[in-house]
This record gives C-alpha cells, structure tokens and sequence, in this order.
C-alpha cells in the first residue's frame, strides 16, 4: 500500500512540475484566437471583393492569400507553443 502512495506521490509532483513548465510560457490562446478573427474576417472581404466586383478578381485573391497568411501564421503558433 505504501509503494502505491509513493507511485501516486511521484505522479502527482511530475503533473506539477509539467503544468509550471507549461504555465512558463505565454498563454498563445488568445493570440490564435485574433488570427482566427482576422483570417475570417480578411477571407470574407477577400471572397467579396471577387464575387461582387468582377474586374477586382485579381485583388480579391490577394486579399484572400494575405488571410491564408494569417491562418498559416496561427497553423504554426499552435503547435510551436
């Protein structure tokens, strides 16, 4: 019984110790969640811009690959951090 405590002794202080390594580091949520926002956003300016204004196709795909970017940017900060 006792090395069953100890086990969940040691367990516990390893889920301590990663949880403060994880806490160290900025908190990215927040920051994802604004590059999600701006990429819907950006997106759907983009896909207006080409289906409403058929002589601004070429500046609508522009619009939607700066959105592309930001999604990108977001792909990687997700599993960077």
């Amino acid at each position: 019984m006792e090395d069953v405590n100890e086990m969940l002794a040691e367990q516990q202080r390893e889920l301590e110790r990663i949880r403060k390594r994880r806490s160290k580091g900025r908190d990215m949520t927040s920051i994802r969640k604004t590059l999600n926002i701006l990429f819907l956003v950006v997106a759907l300016i983009g896909l207006l811009l080409y289906f409403c204004y058929p002589d601004k196709h070429v500046f609508g795909l522009a619009v939607i690959g700066i959105g592309m970017f930001l999604k990108i940017a977001e792909f990687f900060i997700r599993f960077m951090f």
